[in-house]
């Protein structure tokens, strides 16, 4: 554990801290609770972004690595008014993640999602991607979204088509492929 995760947090810190959690938008699936990220979730990106699993992202990244991400894609709510969740199951596990996010980098705003080893093959990225999806096309209003996926990387391409997305160009001399999510596809 790095020591920005292991630092106590003052009282009146964690006060200001549970404001700004209450603001970001909870959303619910059948299976899967999506919240705000909390210094707790830590362990569980840097679970995945900190494991050859992360070669698609461009890893395995460093704790300090996988912090810098984690508070970038966290601040976006700030930034932004989307960001990163916490993808919890009905049993208050970590399952995972997903995005709505921009990164440097990006065209366009991107709907992103990384799982926990345990958690993969179930169905869950994609249910909670559907949700996220659902709620930046209703709740945000975005004129569009893509996913970025590194070619090969066959699990996050499955969920792209599972929510109905298609390939629409390459970037970065066909290092990434673009998915575009249509408006009234999930």
């Amino acid at each position: 554990m790095i020591a920005p995760v292991t630092i106590p947090v003052a009282p009146e810190a964690a006060r200001q801290a549970a404001l700004l959690d209450a603001v970001v938008p909870v959303l619910r699936t059948s299976r899967t609770t999506l919240r705000a990220p909390r210094l707790t979730d830590f362990d569980a990106l840097h679970s995945i972004t900190g494991s050859d699993r992360a070669a698609f992202e461009g890893g395995p990244s460093t704790p300090a690595e996988s912090w810098a991400d984690f508070c970038g894609m966290t601040a976006l709510w700030l930034l932004r008014g989307h960001g990163l969740w916490t993808i919890e199951t009905r049993a208050g596990d970590v399952a995972g993640f997903v995005l709505i996010g921009t990164e440097p980098g990006d065209r366009e705003h991107e709907l992103g999602w990384l799982m926990v080893a345990e958690f993969e093959g179930m169905g869950l990225a994609t249910e909670a991607a559907r949700a996220a999806l659902g709620h930046a096309w209703t709740a945000l209003n975005l004129p569009s979204l893509v996913s970025y996926i590194a070619p090969g990387n066959t699990r996050s391409e499955a969920v792209a088509r599972r929510l109905g997305a298609t390939p629409d160009g390459t970037m970065y001399d066909g290092q990434i492929v673009t998915w575009r999510h249509l408006r009234g596809q999930a």
